[in-house]
């Protein structure tokens, strides 16, 4: 250790960084320094994996990993070196500049326990500090729940899968996942199905929100350690609203949409389907490496457009990239959301001719709801809950009806 290592230092070291050169990243020597006055040190890569490998590594409480662009090509090492950490139970927060994130994704899995961008944002590495001493206290019981309270899921299901998008921004595609995920789950009072809501907008998933629910830190964990991944460890990450509804929110970090692949989502939705009746995925606006993973085992794939024109030429653009690739693009349910009332003749034109011309089936169609969708969604109520006489809630809940009933008559057929 290069800064506090003397003898006489009656500072205890209970953290350092760990870098190819710590000069490189001096906003990091001024948070450690910020925050731990002279407790901390600085250790190179070489010496690092032997200091983690003595016995005196067991008083680190974390070490911050900082690396950039230049350290990719070291990721065996890097990677052994969070292990040797993680043998000592010494947490590790990895601070990365420019770093790919298909190596980010490998050093994650690899069990670093935080991830914070460089230049850190102001207060970011206290806040991961702070995040990790809450990791190792027994956890705050959740609103709703009481201490100790897990959420315990019943194998052996095959659920329907149904998954959500928008084509374009701020038409309600994650407003209809979360109140279809709703209705869904109080579609009947005797033997109501299990439902889980997965948001999928990793970096900016606004379910959490939408239903005034925590972002809790075990999401992180889940997606960072997916082959590790069983019903248990899913069921830790799911968070519950109105004791009726499971929901993985999105991570309370902004994290690589390619942070999980097509083999990761294809375990997450496994697990979900086995312990859930419905399974409801609110998918990012952007297409993933994943997008179609979730098209192709989705029983139905919603697409939520308005009557516009950004809509329609994104419909049309995502049609060709899916029959370029050989995609089932048929799967996709289109509904317009905010449709044209019964009586607004021109409306209902305009709908028909952009059915005819991009070729799709635009039957199904959602009330505009008006304020009190956006109502609803600031205090973290459905629509249900918050205007149970809303046009578009009233929509939605017929929508949940028929689904439910279609799941219920190919259950009894099997």
């Amino acid at each position: 250790m290069s800064k506090s290592a003397a003898h006489n230092d009656p500072a205890p070291i209970i953290a350092c960084t760990i870098s190819r050169n710590v000069q490189n990243f001096d906003l990091l020597i001024e948070d450690m320094e910020m925050l731990l006055g002279e407790g901390w040190g600085d250790l190179g890569f070489g010496e690092a994996l032997a200091f983690l490998n003595q016995p005196d590594a067991e008083a680190l409480e974390f070490v911050a990993m900082a690396i950039d662009e230049e350290d990719e090509d070291q990721l065996g090492l890097l990677s052994e070196l969070i292990g040797a950490a993680k043998a000592r139970g010494v947490k590790v927060i990895l601070i990365a500049e420019d770093v790919t994130p298909a190596a980010l994704h490998q050093l994650l899995r690899g069990g670093a326990d935080e991830f914070v961008p460089y230049p850190l944002p102001e207060g970011e590495l206290r806040a991961a500090v702070e995040r990790l001493e809450r990791v190792r206290a027994p956890e705050a019981p959740q609103p709703g729940q009481r201490a100790g309270d897990k959420v315990k899921l019943k194998g052996g299901g095959d659920g329907v899968l149904i998954a959500t998008q928008g084509m374009c921004g701020g038409c309600g595609a994650t407003t209809f996942a979360v109140n279809l995920a709703w209705e869904l789950a109080n579609v009947t009072k005797d033997k109501p199905p299990r439902v889980c809501l997965l948001d999928f907008g990793l970096q900016f998933g606004s379910i959490a929100t939408y239903l005034d629910l925590p972002r809790r830190e075990a999401v992180m964990e889940l997606l960072s350690d997916i082959e590790s991944m069983d019903g248990d460890s899913f069921g830790q990450a799911l968070v519950t609203h109105g004791e009726k509804l499971q929901v993985l929110t999105s991570p309370s970090d902004v994290i690589p949409l390619d942070l999980i692949g097509p083999e990761d989502v294809t375990k997450i939705l496994g697990v979900a389907r086995e312990h859930f009746d419905f399974v409801i995925v609110d998918m990012p606006s952007a297409l993933t490496g994943w997008t179609d993973t979730v098209l192709t085992q989705s029983q139905i794939y919603f697409a939520l457009i308005e009557l516009d024109m950004r809509s329609a030429q994104n419909t049309l653009r995502l049609k060709r990239a899916l029959q370029a690739e050989d995609l089932p693009f048929d799967k996709i349910r289109f509904a317009v959301n905010r449709a044209p009332k019964f009586t607004d003749l021109q409306g209902k034109s305009r709908i028909k001719r952009m059915s005819e011309s991009l070729g799709i089936d635009l039957r199904l169609q959602l009330s505009d709801g008006g304020r009190q969708v956006a109502t609803s969604c600031d205090h973290g109520e459905p629509l249900a809950t918050h205007a149970p006489k809303n046009p578009l809630r009233k929509d939605i809940a017929k929508l949940a009806a028929e689904l439910y009933a279609i799941g219920l008559s190919a259950a009894q057929a099997a």
